[in-house]
């Protein structure tokens, strides 16, 4: 008998496929990186590399970095980087083999939640104009298009959607996340 041993657990594992994963939201470290990567070699056909994550998570300032993770294993990860009164979600990615099971979500509500902490009164980001599920998350965010990046994914020449969530400190974005938070489980920050 041979055994293989394997970073992506089994289907008994991470329970049912339908309910919300039980996660921890926590700060990427360099430790988290090579799991990061293997789920960045998963989902991108042009994978960020070691020495890129590595030099934006030491970027606290401007920079948040977040791993959700099962147990020891990482299985999804984001990142927001903030400028004065602006923020930018430069990555969200969630292993394939948990899909559907709310991670996306949790880690989208941090990035916000930070990117409201820190005083950024909008947010934006890029998408694949052919990821309808991501656009459907990030519109429960606010996120609306704005415009087309042409050929923004060079390695498959796919367009980018320009999506933007603007009010971030208002009265009626605070309620817009109040009421995500009754549909996102816990956590929906980083503890």
């Amino acid at each position: 008998m041979r055994t293989v041993a394997t970073l992506h657990p089994s289907r008994r594992e991470v329970g049912d496929q339908r309910s919300p994963l039980a996660i921890d939201l926590q700060p990427m470290r360099r430790r988290h990186v090579p799991q990061v990567l293997d789920i960045e070699r998963r989902v991108y056909p042009r994978p960020w590399t070691m020495t890129l994550f590595l030099s934006e998570i030491v970027q606290r300032s401007t920079r948040f970095y977040i791993v959700a993770r099962v147990r020891r294993r990482v299985v999804g990860y984001a990142g927001l980087m903030v400028f004065g009164d602006e923020a930018h979600v430069t990555n969200i990615a969630v292993d394939p083999d948990v899909h559907r099971r709310k991670v996306a979500a949790r880690l989208l509500f941090a990035l916000i939640t930070e990117a409201r902490r820190r005083g950024a009164t909008a947010c934006t980001l890029e998408v694949r104009v052919a990821n309808h599920a991501a656009q459907g998350l990030y519109h429960q965010f606010g996120f609306a298009p704005v415009g087309i990046r042409k050929n923004y994914y060079a390695e498959t020449g796919e367009d980018a959607l320009i999506m933007w969530a603007e009010g971030l400190q208002t009265p009626a974005y605070a309620e817009r996340l109040a009421a995500l938070a009754a549909r996102v489980p816990e956590p929906r920050e980083v503890g």
